[in-house]
């Protein structure tokens, strides 16, 4: 009875110790062969590439060891004869393979990749593009340009490798050469060109230079005006592009016929966040912008844009918002922007409304607009100064000056807050009680 006891024991133990053996088998890690994995980053690579020296790497890290600034291979530390990896097909597939036969363990098989654009092939097509241009062949340049737009859209690397190659410049040639002719006739090949403009921001000086010609920004204004929804929105994107930096070229605009209007237009009837942001962002520089802000200002009030840009502040998410309200304050800087802004009944409780709101930047612009018009007021009666206090501007600035702020919106809102005092009498706006419990942050 005995021995059977002990038989059944050990068997019972050797059936534990059978499972345990067949779980521990389950949980053990599949080991990845040596030369599977990348020297820099340890992982199985995915896109195997060689370097001069001979040793692979998975391309993603290399490529970030490179535009690091280090030119010598990680392991052997050799100078590199050349920057340009070489995809190592047969380890790859030796990887995919080996991902192949160990599905059972939940290894996926890595997706064969995508060759990245070199810079060969790069300037390749650049020289195609400029033989098309001298030429005349728009066909042959609408179709390379469309085939960089579709290399650049499968990866960051291939657009990189475009812009670092000076893309950006060739194009803008490519763009006056055809802007010297017909616009209608050349427009699909333009519109190509200024599609994939946008795709290389920032532009390079050079680039900036041929799209700042004459003949250029004739063209940009031409899609600005007349051109399909995506032609002016590229359009107003180079130009946002092209003024920010240069105070020659936003002259340049500033003078040609219907600049003003296809600006204008982008923002009473926009096709986009993205169009409006860049319109509001170029009247920007060119009523902040002297000398020619005068005639751009004069220009924009009589469109109606100061009544367009507060309905708009009303309701509108915060970048569009700053950017208005930078509008706003660059158009009432002078006589004819104050009094139209004074004219509308939305101004005053919208500005006021936008401080603390939306950011501190909306917040400056609120008060400088605000400080522009209290300052320009002659009507004894106080007039605007009387509508502020209604509305709790007094209570506002108090507060602002409380939690601190820049030192001109500082300056502004003291001097503001002077203007209001000499009113109070008159419309009991703020009960102390209001403040008694608001500590200072110091």
């Amino acid at each position: 009875m005995i021995s059977t006891w002990r038989r059944r024991r050990a068997a019972r133990r050797a059936e534990k110790q059978q499972r345990e053996g067949e779980n521990c088998g389950d949980n053990m890690e599949l080991a990845i062969p040596k030369y599977f994995r990348c020297p820099i980053s340890l992982d199985l690579m995915k896109d195997p590439v060689t370097l001069s020296t001979g040793i692979t790497y998975d391309r993603e890290s290399i490529e970030k060891w490179i535009e690091s600034g280090n030119f010598t291979c990680p392991i052997t530390n050799q100078v590199l004869r050349s920057l340009e990896p070489i995809p190592n097909h047969t380890i790859r597939q030796m990887i995919q393979n080996w991902c192949v036969e160990n599905r059972s363990y939940g290894i996926e098989r890595i997706p064969t990749p995508r060759i990245p654009v070199s810079s060969v092939e790069v300037l390749e097509i650049q020289t195609k593009i400029t033989m098309a241009c001298k030429g005349r062949d728009q066909i042959g340049c609408r179709n390379l340009v469309a085939k960089i737009k579709t290399i650049m859209n499968e990866s960051e690397r291939n657009k990189r490798c475009f812009m670092g190659n000076g893309t950006a410049s060739v194009l803008s040639v490519a763009f006056e050469e055809f802007s010297r002719e017909s616009f209608s006739e050349n427009a699909e090949v333009l519109e190509e060109i200024l599609s994939s403009l946008t795709l290389m921001f920032p532009l390079d000086g050079e680039a900036k230079s041929y799209l700042g010609s004459a003949a250029s920004m004739d063209c940009l204004v031409w899609f600005l005006k007349d051109g399909n929804l995506s032609g002016r929105r590229n359009a107003v994107l180079v130009l946002k592009e092209l003024v920010s930096s240069d105070q020659n070229k936003l002259e340049v605009l500033s003078a040609i016929d219907g600049a003003t209007e296809g600006l204008f237009e982008l923002i009473k009837e926009p096709i986009c966040p993205t169009a409006t942001k860049a319109s509001l962002v170029t009247i920007y520089h060119m009523v902040t912008t002297t000398p020619t802000n005068v005639k751009a200002i004069a220009k924009f009030v009589d469109m109606g844009l100061v009544s367009l840009l507060i309905e708009m502040l009303v309701d509108s998410e915060r970048s569009i918002c700053e950017k208005s309200l930078g509008v706003l304050d660059g158009i009432c800087s002078c006589d004819q922007g104050r009094e139209e802004a004074n004219d509308h009944s939305l101004t005053v409780p919208v500005l006021v409304k936008k401080i603390h709101r939306v950011s501190d930047t909306a917040t400056e612009f609120s008060v400088s607009v605000l400080w522009k018009i209290c300052k320009a007021e002659k009507r004894q009666e106080g007039g605007v100064l009387l509508e502020a206090l209604q509305v709790g501007a007094f209570q506002k600035l108090l507060l602002l000056l409380q939690i601190g702020c820049g030192e001109r919106t500082k300056e502004m809102a003291t001097e503001l807050l002077k203007l209001f005092n000499s009113h109070r009498q008159r419309l009991e706006c703020i009960d102390s009680s209001d403040f008694k419990d608001l500590k200072r942050p110091f």
